[in-house]
C-alpha cells in the first residue's frame, strides 16, 4: 500500500471517439487485475478517510482497496456489496469526481485514486468468478410491497430480502430498473448490469410485477390489505418546463421523453419515430447528466449538429466533469453564459430556433453559490430543427398519496421522518419522490435505509 509517490492516477481506457459514437455500448473497459491492484496500492489507508466519510453509503473504500491490492477478491467482493446494493452500477454511474474521488487525500497534488473503476473490477470480476451477493431466502411471515423499481426499490428490496422478510415489487413499465433502465444510455450503463441484480433479487425470493401502475392496475388500499409495509419508491418523471412562450411547440420534447425513446429503439421495441434526430440541428437546454446524457444520445443517433446551452460556465455545471469531458471529446459544441428566453415558432407553430439572452455570474445567493443574472440587451437567435429541455424534475404526486393520508410538501416531494415512514404509519418512502431529481447513490442510501427501518419495526 502506499505506492502514491512511485504510482500516478490511472483511469480505465476509453474506447476511441470514432468508434464509440456509432453505438450504444459502454465507452469504459473494465481495469483488468493488474491495473486495479496497482492503483489500489496507492491508497494511503487515512486514519479518518474522507472517501468513505463523502461516499452517501458510506463504502468500505479504503477497506476493498487494501484487499484488492492484496489480491483477495472474495473479501473485496463482499465488502463492496455489503453498504452498497448494486455496486457495479455505482462505479459506472457515480460522479466519483464530486464524492469520494473528489475528496480523496491524494487529490492534494498526486491525483486521486481511480475508486469507482476498481469498484467496477470488484464487482465484475466477482461475477465471472462466480461470486454472489448472499441472501438466506424469505425466512419470515412478513411481506413487504415496493412501488417502483428504480434504484430506491431496489436498494429497499435488496436489505428486505436479505432479513429474510418477503418482497413483492410493482412496476409500471415492462423492465425493471426506472431510471437506470430508461434514463441512464447504455453507453454508461449496460442494461445487462441491471438485468442481473434484478434476477439476483427474484432469485432470492422478490416478486416482480411488470405492467402494473398502483392507483390504475391495481389499488393502492389492496395492496395495504396484503401486506405488513409499504415502500414507495416512485421517483420524479414530471420535468420541470423553461416556462417560457413557445415551449409547448411540438417540436420541443422533454429530455426523459427523448431518453425513453431512444432506450426503447435500443431494446428493439415499438417507439415514437418523431425522436428520430438524424441529419437534424439538436439544441439541448441545461448543463447535469441528464443534459449530457440527451446530447450524447443526439451524436450516436446521428444528428446533424449538437449544441448545448447552459446559464452558467463549465465549472457550476451540476453534472459530473468527466460527461462533460465525454461530451465534448464526442464532438459536442457548448455555448455557456445563456438562457433561453422564448422558443421561435413558424407560421405552422413548430419551432425554429431559440431567442437566448447573455448571463453573468452575480453575488452568491444564500447556498453560497453565485446567482445568474442577465445582460440587457444581449439577446441573440438560436437555429434549431428539435429542442430538448433538461432542466431537472419534480415528483409525480399520484391520488392515492392524498387519498391514503400520505403527506406531500409544496412542490410535490413526499415528506418522510428520520426513519423514513410518511405520514401514515406502515408506509415508508425514499429517493427521488421524496428528495427531487438527485443521484442514483442517494436513493440507494434511502431504499436501505428505509429497509432497515421496515425491518426494525417488523421483525423487533
Amino acid at each position: 500500500m502506499r505506492e502514491f509517490l512511485t504510482i500516478g492516477r490511472i483511469d480505465p481506457d476509453k474506447r476511441l471517439v470514432v468508434d464509440r459514437i456509432r453505438d450504444f455500448k459502454e465507452i469504459y473497459e473494465v481495469f483488468d487485475k493488474d491495473s486495479a491492484s496497482v492503483q489500489s496500492e496507492r491508497c494511503i489507508q487515512c486514519g479518518d478517510p474522507y472517501c468513505l466519510n463523502k461516499c452517501p453509503l458510506h463504502n468500505y473504500i479504503p477497506q476493498w482497496l487494501k484487499a484488492i491490492a492484496e489480491k483477495d477478491l472474495e473479501f473485496a467482493f463482499k465488502l463492496s456489496n455489503e453498504p452498497s446494493p448494486f455496486p457495479e452500477v455505482m462505479g459506472r454511474v457515480c460522479p466519483h469526481d464530486r464524492l469520494c474521488e473528489g475528496d480523496c487525500t491524494l487529490n492534494d497534488g498526486h491525483g486521486a485514486i481511480t475508486i469507482g473503476s476498481v469498484e467496477t473490477f470488484i464487482n465484475e470480476e466477482g461475477f465471472k468468478a462466480g461470486l454472489k451477493p448472499e441472501f438466506p431466502g424469505v425466512t419470515t411471515d412478513k411481506k413487504v410491497a415496493v412501488i417502483g423499481s428504480g434504484p430506491a426499490g431496489l436498494s429497499a428490496a435488496t436489505y428486505l430480502l436479505r432479513s429474510g422478510i418477503g418482497v413483492t415489487m410493482y412496476e409500471r413499465a415492462n423492465r425493471a430498473g426506472g431510471l437506470m433502465t430508461y434514463g441512464i444510455p447504455n453507453f454508461k450503463l449496460d442494461k445487462k448490469i441491471v438485468e442481473r441484480r434484478v434476477k439476483l433479487l427474484e432469485e432470492a425470493g422478490m416478486k416482480l410485477v411488470l405492467g402494473c401502475e398502483v392507483g390504475k392496475d391495481i389499488a393502492f388500499e389492496e395492496i395495504t390489505k396484503s401486506h405488513d409495509a409499504i415502500f414507495i419508491g416512485i421517483g420524479a418523471t414530471k420535468a420541470k418546463s423553461a416556462g417560457i412562450a413557445g415551449e409547448n411547440a411540438p417540436n420541443v420534447y422533454m429530455s426523459m421523453q427523448y431518453l425513453t425513446a431512444i432506450q426503447h429503439k435500443n431494446f428493439g421495441e415499438p417507439y415514437d419515430r418523431q425522436f428520430d434526430f438524424k441529419d437534424l440541428d439538436v439544441v439541448v437546454i441545461g448543463g447535469g447528466d441528464t443534459a449530457m446524457d440527451c446530447v450524447r444520445t443526439a451524436k450516436r443517433e446521428g444528428a446533424k449538429s449538437v449544441r448545448c446551452y447552459y446559464r452558467r460556465d463549465a465549472h457550476n455545471m451540476p453534472g459530473s466533469q468527466k460527461e462533460y469531458k465525454n461530451a465534448m471529446e464526442e464532438g459536442v459544441d457548448f455555448h455557456f453564459y445563456a438562457a433561453p428566453k422564448q422558443i421561435l415558432l413558424d407560421e405552422n407553430g413548430r419551432a425554429i430556433g431559440i431567442e437566448m439572452v447573455k448571463t453573468v455570474l452575480g453575488p452568491k445567493d444564500e447556498s453560497g453559490r453565485q446567482r445568474m443574472e442577465e445582460v440587457r440587451g444581449s439577446e441573440y437567435t438560436v437555429n434549431a430543427d428539435v429542442i430538448v429541455l433538461a432542466l431537472g424534475f419534480d415528483p409525480h404526486v399520484p391520488s392515492f398519496l392524498a387519498e391514503n393520508g400520505i403527506e406531500t410538501n409544496g412542490w410535490g416531494g413526499i415528506v418522510i421522518d428520520e426513519n423514513h415512514q410518511t405520514s401514515t404509519s406502515g408506509i415508508y418512502a425514499g429517493g427521488d419522490c421524496y428528495r427531487g431529481a438527485d443521484l442514483v447513490v442517494n436513493a440507494a442510501y434511502d431504499g436501505r435505509e428505509a429497509a432497515h427501518a421496515i425491518v426494525k419495526s417488523l421483525l423487533a
